[in-house]
């Protein structure tokens, strides 16, 4: 199935992902004269604050998703990105870092993202990557699966295909020798997001969980967005502030070209 994104409201509610970009980036010690190539870019609005983190350098944005790309064009004049698959990662020159934040984990092999990422790095070029890992949200898939299967819905989810690719450390291991990178480090990092109150948690659900949502018909999408919302808000309550708190996993991956 494919997606279809929503470019406009992912870029509305998508904080959280934003947030965690700018950890990644903060722990990286950039000059201002790298070529950056940002993998899953989105929106796009990433991609151009990483640009303004090399005002001597570039940064360009790649995403599967046409309608993102064409938002990031339209948000951010002058920024390159372009329509490309990260599995078939393909440029005529080299970088000196790719990143990719929050983008990983929609892949089945990643195994080639880090063979096409090794491709268009220079040697002695970095990677840098934050992504669902294993056991990634695992209260939010419990609602999913406990909603989905009400008669109202079960229909919709019959033959569902695997939604993500939450993989570990030791599958990076492998995959990351294999590519001709050394890894500088890898973890799963648990981490919590906050979303305000059951509104906040049907944007996220609506915007980012797009392999359950969209089997639903369009005219009964939100009535099953808010009956997961409501079901996972009964068992993790809100706290004092109204909050929503769901707890995730990242994978965290920073490796260098040999």
């Amino acid at each position: 199935m494919t997606h279809q994104w929503n470019a406009a409201d992912y870029a509305a509610n998508s904080a959280v992902q934003l947030a965690w970009a700018r950890e990644l980036l903060a722990r990286l010690p950039l000059r201002g004269d790298e070529h950056i190539l940002d993998v899953g870019c989105g929106d796009g609005k990433i991609t151009a604050e990483i640009a303004r983190a090399v005002p001597r350098g570039s940064a360009t944005g790649i995403d599967a998703s046409a309608p993102m790309i064409a938002y990031a064009r339209e948000q951010f004049p002058g920024q390159e990105f372009h329509v490309m698959d990260a599995r078939q990662i393909h440029f005529p020159r080299r970088f000196d870092l790719v990143f990719s934040n929050a983008a990983l984990h929609w892949v089945a092999d990643q195994a080639a993202v880090l063979r096409g990422a090794a491709a268009v790095l220079r040697p002695g070029g970095r990677l840098a990557i934050s992504c669902g890992g294993r056991g990634n949200a695992q209260a939010v898939v419990t609602a999913l699966h406990t909603v989905m299967r009400r008669k109202r819905w079960r229909n919709c989810f019959r033959a569902l295909p695997r939604p993500y690719f939450f993989y570990g450390p030791d599958d990076y291991r492998v995959w990351l020798a294999d590519a001709g990178f050394q890894t500088q480090s890898i973890e799963l990092a648990p981490k919590d997001a906050a979303y305000a109150g059951l509104a906040g948690l049907a944007a996220w659900l609506r915007t980012a969980w797009l392999p359950y949502t969209q089997r639903v018909p369009a005219a009964q999408r939100d009535e099953f967005i808010a009956a997961v919302a409501e079901h996972y808000a009964a068992a993790h309550p809100p706290d004092a502030a109204g909050r929503v708190i769901v707890r995730l996993v990242r994978l965290e991956i920073e490796a260098v070209k040999g």
